[in-house]
């Protein structure tokens, strides 16, 4: 099947997935748990621990690992310019969401037919309640030699970048950690809040009851009554860039153009004794 004439939607359903399996242009990357991926995963679906795409310091254990990190991950996936990516996991796309975010990351973009990425909306679940078939056994991938070409600037905001932009009005903070830790009610650092002037739309508003992304016009709508408008731009965040993993696809797939992620996310910036909160 020719990839030259189609392309994956940023969101996509199990139906418009399954055509395109067994493309060796295809890389389908299962981040759940491994027993998970044991107990059955798309066919020719590769595991990849989600620690992988983390590095792991505390505090601030969202950052990215460093590029040769990168480099052997990627190079372990078999990943070239042309490669289309479909992600999924089983936490609701949070893992999924900072996978296609590290993608962006290391310079692998959308911007042809035969490039880019896909999440697969509901996961392993959404894919059995299609009626398609698992696999359990594990695959691999024929190495490549992998160009990592990092573009932190277009994807990611740092703190100092954010304490630079507080009262800035081009720019946006979505909080997308629980009422409670916006509040400080739920103290999950030194310091309990929220960034001066960020905005609170919570990361489960994204799903709906079987833990799939809802409609999207929907949730643009909620968005802009929370004043998270796609014009400006909006940096996501929640403790330590994981549940934010789901906003920032969510920002992507509704076509945000200047949509961020803060991988140091509260774990940063609540435990650093000069920055500014809210609560």
């Amino acid at each position: 099947m020719d990839l030259s004439i189609y392309q994956l939607p940023v969101i996509s359903e199990a139906y418009q997935i399954k055509p395109y399996i067994g493309h060796e242009k295809i890389l389908i990357v299962d981040l759940s748990s491994e027993e998970n991926y044991q107990k059955g995963h798309v066919p020719g679906a590769v595991h990849v621990s989600p620690q992988a795409i983390c590095a792991g310091e505390t505090p601030t254990t969202g950052l990215l690992p460093d590029k040769a990190a990168l480099k052997a991950l990627f190079d372990s996936l078999g990943l070239d310019p042309k490669t289309l990516v479909v992600a999924y996991d089983d936490q609701n796309g949070c893992w999924a969401g900072r996978f296609i975010w590290v993608l962006e990351m290391i310079g692998h973009f959308r911007y042809s037919y035969v490039h880019g990425y896909s999440f697969l909306n509901g996961g392993i679940a959404a894919w059995q309640e299609a009626g398609y078939e698992v696999e359990t056994s594990a695959n691999t991938r024929e190495h490549s030699d992998a160009v990592i070409d990092c573009q932190a600037a277009h994807h990611q905001a740092d703190m100092q970048h954010i304490s630079a932009h507080l009262d800035a009005d081009g720019t946006i903070i979505w909080d997308a950690r629980s009422p409670e830790e916006f509040s400080g009610a739920d103290k999950r650092a030194e310091k309990g809040g929220h960034i001066p002037g960020a905005l609170n739309y919570e990361w489960k508003r994204c799903l709906d009851e079987n833990g799939k992304v809802r409609d999207l016009d929907d949730i643009r709508e909620e968005l802009y009554e929370t004043h998270i408008h796609g014009n400006k731009e909006i940096i996501t965040h929640c403790q330590t860039h994981r549940r934010s993993g789901l906003t920032y696809l969510v920002g992507k797939a509704l076509e945000f153009p200047r949509i961020k992620a803060y991988p140091g996310s509260w774990a940063e910036w609540g435990n650093h004794p000069d920055t500014p909160v809210e609560n």
